[in-house]
């Protein structure tokens, strides 16, 4: 198996870390492959889109959801590291409102699969960082929405030792109490 799949704290979100190969010379990994992350995950995704970020230490992307047409996203850092978080945001769940947060980068080479449903952000920690994601749905600005980034409600304990350099869009994120969430 070319992954192995570590379970989170929210069920429905799950780490992958890739079998590497390497030698003297460098590395070797499959970063995706459809039938082998279906039979890891049991998961039958399709996506349609990739997306690539750079970013400097500090800065804090998210936490974006879209309210209709909601993506399902894959993600990894390729240079650099992140704490990355997800926030459930189905009122139908049990973990309503929790989040979870994991350290990606590009030497533990992790991947976050992060379903529909989720509110999703990071916040660099690394001198910069480089990061990619897979999405099960095109972005639909009209659709986007953001989490507030630091809504006591939710309570994500970001490691952050400055306040974050954030869009306008995410510094006025809705808190919890006022999103349009899931059913």
């Amino acid at each position: 198996m070319p992954y192995t799949v570590i379970p989170t704290a929210l069920p429905d979100v799950l780490i992958l870390e890739p079998k590497v190969f390497g030698d003297d010379r460098g590395f070797f990994f499959e970063s995706f492959n459809q039938r082998d992350f279906a039979q890891a995950t049991g998961l039958d995704v399709q996506f349609v889109q990739d997306n690539h970020s750079r970013s400097v230490k500090g800065v804090l992307r998210g936490l974006h959801y879209q309210i209709e047409h909601p993506q399902g996203k894959l993600v990894r850092v390729t240079q650099g590291e992140v704490f990355d978080v997800v926030v459930d945001l189905r009122r139908s769940s049990p973990r309503f409102g929790k989040w979870e947060g994991v350290l990606l980068s590009a030497d533990n080479r992790r991947q976050l699969w992060i379903p529909p449903g989720f509110a999703h952000g990071f916040v660099v920690t690394s001198d910069s960082a480089e990061f990619l994601y897979k999405t099960t749905d095109y972005w639909y600005p009209e659709f986007e929405r953001s989490l507030l980034w630091n809504d006591p409600a939710v309570g994500v304990q970001w490691p952050l030792q400055a306040q974050p350099q954030l869009a306008a869009k995410d510094a006025a994120g809705a808190r919890l109490a006022e999103a349009q969430v899931f059913d």
